[in-house]
């Protein structure tokens, strides 16, 4: 019995993917994937389900084979094509069911058949959604909850996706930002090590002949190279170390992390950045929660952990205590320190008003733009600072080179 159930799963393994495209019964074109052993199996298949197939064609396999890691930005995109196939009418099983089938991360299509299987199995949307914790966080699933309640799933799905398309924005700004700075170190440590490996040799061999003393900077130079090609290794193992003691020391140490984050945030326009994009998420992530109908303190635990920052992640445990205790929500950022006066504000008209999930609204659009500000600018800047810095460097060594050659003239004339 074991063995043909393994001969039949083996057999389906083997079987050809399409490609597809077709126009559902409310006119509404999809696409999707499955496997079949030839394609008017597919077309048969999709006529029984009321979609009128418009081509189907073999997939082309991956050079890479495929990948397997399930990102933010998958689950972000898997959010926004659920909320427009329910909007178009698609009930929610068979909503799964296209999605996953055209889905072109394996692991992504094996967890929408998990919750697809959970569902038909009697379990509602947000419980089939919370059985993946590591892809669905309390935000998503609460979310869905309070839609399948009140009957709007389709709105809150629509939040929920446009919450984690924003913040899957402004994570990828910040890591741009970041990787500007990485990029002038890794260029400069690049040039230089080619310099001292590959050309100051030359210039040695040329030098020997000249039976003088060098300069102290050329004989640095030289000193630095000979060093380098002899122990060459020595750098890249000391940066594997430092990496790798750092990551562990983050893992280990929430005093460590915290001091990291504190430290981060002190850095020019770098910690502006992060700063912003952090009250931006908080403001995001909040209004979200707002939207879903959780309660102010109930909502904390989720808008901490979206910060991104210790720094903020305290703070906004902080305003958790404060509220619990009846302080206003304004009031409690105030205490923190770590939000600007317009933000207290903002947040001080929404509460008055009745319109708090509003300003926090405004409050994030607001500072999201910032971010892009920023990010743009920094990118403009960073341009010719990196011209600047690997001109220095480059400039540097050929001068010590050429001291030895410009000295020696000098003496002749």
């Amino acid at each position: 019995m074991a063995s043909a159930t393994y001969k039949k799963r083996k057999e389906k393994e083997e079987l050809p993917y399409f490609e597809w495209e077709g126009i559902n019964k409310n006119g509404v074109k999809i696409r999707g994937e499955h496997q079949a052993q030839n394609a008017n199996m597919i077309r048969a298949g999709l006529r029984r389900k009321g979609i009128k197939p418009r081509w189907v064609r073999a997939k082309r396999k991956s050079l890479f084979g495929a990948g397997g890691k399930i990102t933010p930005a998958d689950i972000a995109h898997f959010a926004r094509q659920l909320t427009t196939m329910m909007r178009s009418g698609v009930p929610l099983v068979q909503a799964l069911e296209l999605i996953g089938g055209g889905l072109e991360n394996p692991a992504m299509q094996v967890m929408v058949k998990k919750i697809k299987k959970d569902i038909e199995g009697g379990a509602d949307f947000a419980a089939a959604l919370g059985n993946q914790p590591k892809h669905f966080d309390d935000l998503f699933v609460n979310l869905v909850a309070a839609g399948e309640q009140a009957g709007t799933m389709e709105d809150m799905l629509d939040k929920v996706a446009t919450y984690k398309e924003k913040t899957e924005r402004m994570k990828a700004k910040v890591r741009k930002a970041m990787m500007y700075p990485i990029m002038v170190l890794i260029m400069a440590a690049v040039v230089s090590a080619i310099m001292l490996i590959f050309v100051i040799p030359q210039f040695e061999s040329v030098f020997a002949g000249f039976g003088a003393e060098l300069p102290a900077f050329t004989q640095m130079l030289i000193d630095m190279s000979n060093w380098l090609q002899a122990y060459w290794w020595k750098p890249i193992v000391a940066i594997i170390a430092i990496g790798f003691t750092f990551k562990q020391a983050k893992q280990r140490s929430a005093k460590f992390r915290y001091f990291v984050d504190t430290a981060v945030l002190k850095i020019p326009v770098m910690g502006v950045i992060i700063n912003k994009s952090a009250i931006a998420r908080f403001s995001r992530t909040l209004s979200t929660m707002f939207a879903a109908g959780v309660p102010l303190v109930e909502a904390m635990d989720a808008v901490a952990g979206s910060t991104g920052n210790l720094v903020y992640h305290k703070a906004t445990m902080q305003i958790k205590e404060d509220t619990s205790k009846g302080v206003q929500l304004n009031e409690a950022m105030l205490t923190t320190q770590q939000f600007p006066s317009m933000v207290v504000q903002m947040a001080k008209i929404g509460e008055e008003a009745g319109r708090l999930e509003e300003m926090l609204g405004r409050v994030a659009d607001y500072f999201e733009e910032q971010v892009d500000d920023l990010v743009d600018s920094l990118s403009k800047q960073m341009e010719p600072l990196i011209m600047a810095v690997l001109g220095v460097i480059v400039g540097g060594l050929v001068v010590g080179m050429y001291l030895p050659i410009f000295k020696l003239g000098a003496v002749v004339g």
